[in-house]
């Protein structure tokens, strides 16, 4: 028998949680959901970035949602990539219109769906974030 998973949600730790909540919503479209005083997710399509902030593992109202890696992620170590639904030029306008640098690209790459153009960037905590365009498949 043949298993058919797809990813539900991975963590991503932050030190600003304001200031990330912030970069989330408005560069990368993300619903921002606080379910405690300091736990929140990012939904972005149908998937989530759970959110550890430094004062997650004291907060009661967050302790139900909290089960931790045995090496948490720390803020500044995560590497997410995106797909964009444009050129790969809109995708660079789009991080230029919310003055976020970008690091490398666009440039091929290679993803999920094979091979594509991105471009790199950070968020807040130094995160590599990637934007990343299929190329159409041929007629």
């Amino acid at each position: 028998m043949t298993v058919s998973l797809k990813l539900d949600h991975c963590v991503i730790a932050v030190s600003d949680p304001e200031r990330s909540d912030a970069f989330y919503r408005d560069v990368l479209g993300a619903e921002v959901i606080k379910l405690g005083a300091e736990y929140r997710v990012y939904r972005i399509g149908d998937r989530q970035l759970s959110v550890h902030t430094p004062g997650l593992a004291n907060d009661p109202a967050s302790a139900k949602f909290l089960i931790r890696a045995l090496d948490p992620v720390r803020p500044g170590n995560s590497d997410l990539c995106f797909e964009w639904p444009g050129p790969i030029t809109e995708a660079a306008a789009h991080l230029g219109k919310w003055n976020v640098p970008i690091e490398v690209g666009p440039r091929e790459s290679f993803g999920a769906k094979g091979k594509g153009d991105s471009v790199y960037f950070r968020d807040p905590d130094g995160s590599l974030l990637e934007f990343i365009v299929y190329a159409a498949p041929a007629p």
